[in-house]
């Protein structure tokens, strides 16, 4: 068994030697993926251990001969990044099913069947990346496997990474409402006509323009231009 209760093991071998720390599950998971760059309160027991399940712990000569120094915190900096988070087989699942359905949302958003210029429903690239035994990292981030996810699936559905340029037109009763909405999806180039109406130039993934366009005519209840250029 790989975790006490409420740690996990993080174990790190050199020269056939076992060195493992204690850390705290979801501290410890966000510091091995770089979603935190805290290291306080991550290690649960400032001790380097042979065996932590029955708290064996290393000599400080082995551990001064593995790491060059015996300072418990500098040894598990080096254990947390180099060596192995001994996930529970439940932890692992739920970070496996978080991260599938967080690379489905950014495909769905950024990718589209290059044929029709649209979308896939997440449904469709979920059932394709099934169908390719598609292997999810859990100590990747969404990001850095979206594109492998996307060419696993290639073959399967049409599909590619395109940005597409809009161009809009926005009255001048609606122009500063909708500023800030453009320049959350990336505003290229922008001026007022004479009469105040904004006009302006947007880049964006493919997959989101539906979403831009339904946010855009909310917000101005219809009352804009927009054309694909």
């Amino acid at each position: 068994m790989s975790q006490m209760e409420g740690t996990l093991i993080c174990r790190y071998e050199k020269a056939g030697e076992k060195f493992e720390i204690l850390v705290d599950p979801k501290k410890g998971y966000d510091f091995k993926i770089g979603a935190r760059t805290d290291f306080s309160n991550v290690l649960l027991v400032e001790e380097v251990f042979k065996d932590a399940n029955n708290g064996v712990r290393h000599t400080d000569s082995a551990i001064k001969k593995a790491f060059g120094t015996t300072d418990p915190i500098a040894v598990a900096l080096k254990i947390i990044k180099d060596g192995d988070l001994q996930l529970t087989t439940d932890h692992k699942r739920k970070l496996m099913e978080e991260k599938k359905a967080k690379i489905i949302e950014l495909i769905a958003k950024n990718a589209v069947d290059p044929r029709a210029k649209t979308p896939h429903p997440p449904i469709r690239i979920q059932n394709a990346l099934e169908q390719a035994r598609f292997h999810f990292d859990a100590f990747k981030s969404a990001e850095e496997q979206m594109e492998g996810a996307i060419d696993a699936i290639r073959e399967i559905i049409p599909i590619s990474l395109e940005k597409m340029k809009i161009a809009v037109k926005i009255p001048p009763e609606h122009a500063a409402r909708c500023y800030g909405l453009l320049k959350e999806y990336g505003i290229k180039k922008e001026e007022y006509g004479g009469d105040g109406s904004l006009i302006a130039m947007i880049e964006i993934p493919a997959g989101l323009q539906g979403e831009f366009y339904d946010r855009l005519n909310k917000m101005t209840a219809g009352n804009v231009q927009t054309k694909v250029v």
